[in-house]
């Protein structure tokens, strides 16, 4: 009863007018985001960061944290239509909603996908809901040293399964702590990596550097694009979005078996949306009755993945507001955000931030509704939007991201980073490398250090500390061993090679 009654208070936060407005704004710009090709949620997030330093928290997650879902949706739009994921996590939806719209039926498998995503992402909600608070009591009784273990196991698990090869991703995860240790020592106080320069001082702001790794890099990446895209063309009157009974009767189980699986996924550190839709996809594969139909057109091929990374969207934020730890690249910049507005997600965090997690959870019910709604019958806006030519879009992109970067201190040298970052991540794309776990790596870093040292300090320098403390032994060993297997094996996950 004590979690109905809170959720009833979040539910009159989230529908006050300024954070229902909020809601609205972020899934919008989210589902868009998820259309426009190449930008992703944490490029929305990043541009959009500096707009909500003037809002209150609980209005500047539910914000951001509608950009991070609202993809998701936006997503299969372009997978079906043109076959180019608008998000990551949409890949595998090209493989079979694309076939479908060449076939006549776009309609159906755009429904089906928002259908599919908005009870996914309705349960994953519920599920945050039960499993944060019991979860973050359980954390309280952990201490330091276990935070420090829980940090590197992410970061090596979401290094391992990167896209590509595994040491370039770990080089550029040490980058990125390299970078977060720029500033004044937070324990001792010194001043370090500053070079002289007051500017390094108070350390890297995250927003330049994220929108330049990611916004400005992208904008170079898409000016060697020259082709134009190719839209799927289809009936715009509602009633065609509609699947057939046969539809959900072959795609419901999918739809709770890809939730199952994305809402497990999430919960992993290192898991995440794109895990979680391959995952499903070959779940999907591996339990049909016909898997010769996959990549042909079949409908569950585009049900499971869509659900499956609506969940893991929802179950991400579990560890984050449970544990204070990010399980991928969107959530770090999601803590980033939380930390800049005073919050420090955490054991705690529900106890003495109770109106911004209701707030936030009860925006999501909401958020999932205004998606569902708004996906269908804006279609068609979206696909006059893909028309959009890439004279026009990229220097309204470039804008964003100037306005974005010198709105966070006021400083023009913040744009100077910007561009730096924004040359040095095409640079790294064209090299193969991955400019995500810089960020990971960025964001993790001043946790990771704080947690390691308050853990030497609590035994008088003894490492020691890490071996004789069950928990921590145990989940430092499976760290151990999955960088042993990542190396010695030479690959990250399967398809991939350790260059």
């Amino acid at each position: 009863m004590d979690t109905l009654s809170q959720l009833v208070v979040g539910l009159q936060i989230a529908l006050q007018p300024m954070n229902f407005f909020y809601c609205f704004i972020g899934v919008f710009l989210g589902t868009l985001i998820g259309v426009l090709p190449g930008i992703g949620p944490l490029g929305g997030i990043a541009l959009l960061l500096p707009l909500t330093y003037g809002l209150n928290t609980t209005t500047a997650i539910i914000l951001l944290a509608g950009i991070f879902y609202g993809a998701q949706y936006g997503g299969s739009t372009t997978s079906i239509l043109i076959n180019i994921p608008g998000e990551a996590s949409s890949i595998v939806t090209c493989l079979d909603g694309h076939q479908m719209a060449l076939q006549g039926r776009a309609g159906p498998a755009l429904g089906i996908a928002a259908f599919g995503s908005f009870i996914a992402g309705t349960l994953g909600v519920i599920g945050l809901m039960l499993i944060a608070y019991p979860l973050s009591k359980l954390a309280l009784k952990l201490g330091p040293p276990e935070f420090f273990a829980l940090m590197t196991l992410g970061i090596i698990v979401v290094t391992s399964i990167s896209r590509g090869s595994f040491l370039k991703s770990a080089m550029m995860a040490a980058v990125g702590y390299l970078l977060s240790f720029i500033g004044i020592d937070p324990v001792e106080g010194n001043v370090r990596f500053t070079f002289g320069t007051i500017y390094l001082t108070s350390g890297l702001d995250i927003a330049p550097l994220v929108i330049g790794l990611f916004g400005i890099s992208e904008v170079l990446a898409s000016l060697e694009e020259t082709a134009n895209l190719s839209v799927v063309e289809m009936k715009r009157k509602l009633r065609s979005f509609l699947p057939t009974s046969k539809d959900w009767k072959v795609s419901i189980i999918p739809i709770f078996r890809g939730t199952i699986v994305g809402f497990l996924i999430g919960l992993i550190p290192g898991g995440g949306v794109i895990l979680a839709s391959f995952s499903s996809y070959a779940v999907e594969k591996r339990c049909s009755r016909h898997p010769e139909k996959f990549g042909k057109g079949a409908i569950e091929g585009v049900a499971g993945p869509e659900s499956a990374n609506n969940a893991a969207s929802s179950a991400c934020f579990i560890p984050l507001f449970s544990l204070g730890l990010p399980s991928n690249i969107i959530t770090a910049m999601l803590l980033g955000a939380m930390m800049i507005h005073g919050v420090q997600p955490g054991p705690l965090f529900i106890a003495e931030h109770g109106t911004v997690f209701w707030g936030v959870v009860a925006s999501m019910y909401i958020g999932n509704i205004m998606l569902l709604i708004l996906n269908l019958p804006l279609i068609p806006l979206w696909v006059q939007v893909l028309k959009i030519p890439r004279k026009v879009l990229l220097p309204v992109i470039l804008l964003l991201c100037t306005l974005g970067s010198y709105s966070v201190n006021n400083n023009i040298l913040d744009v100077f980073v910007m561009v730096l970052f924004g040359f040095v991540g095409y640079v790294l794309r064209k090299l193969q490398y991955e400019v995500a776990p810089i960020c990971l790596g960025f964001v993790l870093g001043p946790l990771t250090e704080n947690s390691f040292r308050q853990s030497l300090i609590i035994s008088n320098g003894s490492f020691m500390v890490f071996v004789t403390r069950p928990i921590t032994a145990v989940i430092i060993s499976f760290t151990i061993l999955l960088l042993a297997y990542s190396v010695y094996r030479g690959t990250k996950f399967p398809g991939f090679e350790l260059e």
